[in-house]
């Protein structure tokens, strides 16, 4: 009995690791005592593209554990986005993912 693995030609690799580098960035919203959780809700969806549920669990996150990452993807998208919470007096950084 062979105990090689056998890797068909047609089977990539490399899949993992190219969807882990494609969005190298995460937004990161952090918690304060200012804003309310329907404001950072709503902001979610605005700005991030959230479903209600989604910007709901991140909100709660964000409460209970200080910050939550609430998008990855590449810099200049992320930026923009981040820029845009930050105008809605809501504090959120981008910051390179950690492998």
């Amino acid at each position: 009995m062979n105990t090689k693995e056998h890797i068909s030609p047609d089977v990539d690799t490399d899949v993992d690791v190219l969807e882990a580098n494609e969005f190298p960035y995460n937004l990161i919203v952090w918690n304060d005592d200012i804003n309310s959780f329907d404001w950072v809700i709503e902001t979610l969806i605005q700005v991030c593209g959230h479903e209600p549920e989604q910007a709901e669990q991140c909100t709660l996150l964000i409460h209970f554990k200080g910050k939550c990452s609430v998008k990855n993807g590449g810099y200049d998208t992320l930026k923009a986005m981040k820029e845009a919470i930050i105008d809605r007096g809501i504090n959120a950084t981008v910051e390179e993912m950690a492998y």
